[in-house]
This record gives C-alpha cells, sequence and structure tokens, in this order.
C-alpha cells in the first residue's frame, strides 16, 4: 500500500527561521574536485542529501560496481571521474538512471581515450569503464543542450588530461549558472580556465587540497518563498545564504518577486515577506530548471497563468516532469500545454476545495512543489520519503513552521 503524508496549516501565518539543507550541486562538484587534489581538503557544510552522503560514500568504495541509485550528478560526475583517473569500474543504477541518456558524455570520453562500453541499450547505463589510454586529442565538440552535467564533468577532469581540454559547447547552453559554479569551484581549488562566448578552454594543471564551506542550497529555498507566496501572512528568514552565490536556483529571487515575495539579504541569510503578486508571468527556466515544478504548483494555487521555454531537460530528470505536471496540475483544476515546440503554458483556476492527492513519480521535487499547496487546504503526497534525495529534514522543518503533518501507512 502507496504511504502517504496528509498536510494541512492551522493558522496560514509562517514566522520564523529555517536552517536550509547546503547544496548539493555545490557539494557533489566539491567531493570530486577535492577527489582530484589528491583527498587532503578540508569539506564544510557538506550535505546531508542522499545524493551527496551516496557520492561521498562511492568515492571511498574499493568495489568494482558503483551504483549510482537514481542520482543524475552521481552517475555522470564519477563516469568522467573513473574513466580519467583510469579505473575499472562498472556503473549502474536505478530503472529510470538507466533510462536516463548519457550518450553525449560517454562519446566525449571515448574521444579523449577512454575505454568505455555499453552493457545495455547503446547510449544509456550501466557502462563498463576499461581505462585511460590517452587519444592525443584536446579538442572537443559536445552539444550543451541536454544537461550541464555533461559539461561539468568533463571540464572537472579536464587538468588532468595530458593536454588539457578545449570544449567548443554548441547549441543553446543549458543552465550555464551551473557550468560557472563549477569553474568557481575549480579556481577555489587553485585551477585555472576560461570560458568565453561558447568555448571552455583548461590547460593541463594540478589542483591544490583547500578548505571550502557549502553554501546552503537555493533550490530548498524556492520551496519556502512558495509557502510565504501563499500564506495569509509571511515573515520568515533562510539561513545561510548568499547574494553573490553561484547556484543558479538563486534566480528564484527574481522569479517570486513577481509572485509575491519580496527578498531582503541580510547577514544571516534571507528574510521573505509578502508583497503584491502579478497576474500573468511569462518566464525562461533555461538557466535554472529545476524550479519549474515550484513555479508551476504555486501559480496553478494563485491562479497566475504562466508562459514557460527553457524546459527541454525536465523530460530527462528523475521522472519526465513536464508529463508529472500535466497530470497533477490537471487535479487541481488546470492545465499545461505546449502551444508551439518549447513554450508551454499554464493555464489556472482557482481552487475550490476539491480533494488533492499529489503523486511524487518517486522524484522529489514533485514532492516538495506541491507541499506548499496545505497553507490554502488540507492535501495528501504520497511517497513522501522521495525528499531524502534533496532535503531529508523538509516535513521536519514544515512542522516547525506550524504544519501539521501525518504519515499514513
Amino acid at each position: 500500500m502507496t504511504k502517504t503524508v496528509t498536510l494541512s496549516h492551522p493558522t496560514g501565518i509562517l514566522k520564523g527561521r529555517v536552517q536550509l539543507p547546503a547544496s548539493k550541486s555545490e557539494a557533489n562538484r566539491a567531493l570530486i574536485i577535492a577527489a582530484l587534489a589528491g583527498g587532503e581538503s578540508k569539506l564544510e557544510n557538506l550535505s546531508e542529501a542522499n545524493d551527496t552522503q551516496l557520492l561521498q560514500r562511492l568515492l571511498n568504495s574499493d568495489s568494482e560496481t558503483i551504483d549510482a541509485e537514481d542520482a543524475g550528478t552521481v552517475m555522470r560526475f564519477l563516469t568522467a571521474y573513473y574513466a580519467v583517473t583510469g579505473q575499472q569500474k562498472t556503473l549502474t543504477g536505478t530503472d529510470r538512471m538507466c533510462q536516463r541518456p548519457i550518450k553525449v558524455l560517454v562519446e566525449a570520453l571515448q574521444e579523449l581515450g577512454v575505454g568505455i562500453a555499453y552493457l545495455g541499450e547503446a547510449g544509456y547505463p550501466p557502462l563498463q569503464i576499461s581505462g585511460f589510454k590517452g587519444s592525443g586529442k584536446k579538442q572537443l565538440k559536445v552539444r550543451s543542450d541536454i544537461s550541464s552535467q555533461y559539461i561539468s564533468a568533463l571540464i572537472m577532469v579536464a587538468p588532468l588530461l595530458p593536454d588539457g581540454l578545449e570544449l567548443e559547447l554548441e547549441g543553446k547552453i543549458s543552465s550555464r549558472p551551473y557550468i560557472e559554479m563549477t569553474l568557481a569551484l575549480m579556481q577555489h581549488f587553485g585551477v585555472e580556465a576560461s570560458f568565453e562566448e561558447n568555448t571552455i578552454r583548461v590547460p593541463n594543471q594540478k589542483y591544490n587540497p583547500a578548505t571550502f564551506a557549502v553554501e546552503s542550497d537555493w533550490s530548498a529555498a524556492s520551496y519556502w518563498y512558495s509557502m510565504v507566496a501563499l500564506a495569509k501572512e509571511a515573515d520568515v528568514t533562510l539561513l545561510g545564504l548568499h547574494e553573490d552565490s553561484h547556484q543558479g536556483d538563486k534566480a528564484i529571487v527574481d522569479i517570486m518577486r513577481r509572485l509575491g515575495v519580496h527578498t531582503e539579504f541580510k547577514q544571516e541569510g534571507v528574510r521573505l515577506t509578502k508583497k503584491h503578486a502579478e497576474k500573468r508571468v511569462t518566464f525562461d527556466f533555461s538557466n535554472c530548471p529545476d524550479l519549474a515544478q515550484t513555479v508551476v504548483a504555486l501559480c496553478a494555487a494563485l491562479g497566475i497563468a504562466v508562459e514557460m521555454t527553457g524546459l527541454e531537460s525536465l523530460r530527462i530528470k528523475e521522472t519526465d516532469r513536464i508529463q508529472a505536471l500535466q497530470i497533477e496540475v490537471l487535479s487541481m483544476g488546470a492545465s499545461l500545454e505546449e502551444r508551439t515546440p518549447g513554450v508551454f503554458q499554464m493555464n489556472p483556476t482557482l481552487l475550490t476545495n476539491r480533494e488533492l492527492n499529489f503523486r511524487t513519480y518517486e522524484d522529489h521535487r514533485m514532492a516538495m512543489a506541491f507541499a506548499p499547496i496545505a497553507l490554502l487546504q488540507p492535501i495528501q503526497i504520497q511517497e513522501p520519503h522521495v525528499v531524502r534525495k534533496s532535503y531529508p529534514r523538509f516535513w521536519e522543518d514544515l512542522e516547525k513552521m506550524g504544519f501539521e503533518v501525518t504519515v499514513n501507512e
């Protein structure tokens, strides 16, 4: 029987402080770079997210078979890491992971002289990595319109290549801030690189061990922004966020300015309060696709029409997120349609106290994106454990902020 969580909020008033989890995007990059730097670095505030804990365990594992479970960054980063460090490994994951494409990364590594073979369907995990011989090639062209994680995986290992790497990105660059985050972390550990127009150049060089403190997670912050927008009254401080953050999901500040949330940066983090929301908005999620679910669920609840672009990568995430959103907003009386190729329109209707039971599709962001609707009426969310992937304390933090949370076996 499916486990569910019933959520409600007796007052609709949110006041207090929230210690957000650390960014798994920063933490996972820092773990790979620290390993490439020789393992002597000091990493502080590592994320408690399952993805990060998993990556940490696997980097310390002597096993020949590596199970990346459902973690996309773990699969992609470790593929490049094991390949260029000359290790022989078999990489696999969940059924869904073995349906997520990795061809772009594999072909790039093969061009560089890495031995990689598909153990199942071509273009998808599981993979067999058999060592690095080096091809003498240093210039590659790579599609950049599918996932920035392929690019980050390649440039993190690039300093170890005999002649470095010159990477030409072809097509629209997806999630550019995440590539820039990777380059900033590489620089923190002593590696110089350049990113001009659509070309990244990383010379051969060594990483230096360093101390690095991981920032709080802007992706996790997005759900609290949504709660503030839906609350009757709100004064919420999110701890550990920085105005000069490298995280692409800091874009939530500007997005939520239009959806009813004012952000005040303070030394300890950000203070969120309510403001007037617009009734019709347009957003491009090319640089921050992980925010799309939060925005769709919020706009459906508030009755705000939204037009969206930059959602291409959502098809290959933990689930087909576009399809999942289309199904779940339909239960709220809203519709999400692709009007022209790449352009999506979400048309809402005001909630009418219909019973809402949201499915999560084994996707942590589906659970957390729809949870804020409990400020308007009681709801149920299936498989609440999925939040462990990025925000294990999510339900506990909601309880601390006055939500009534009941897990139903």
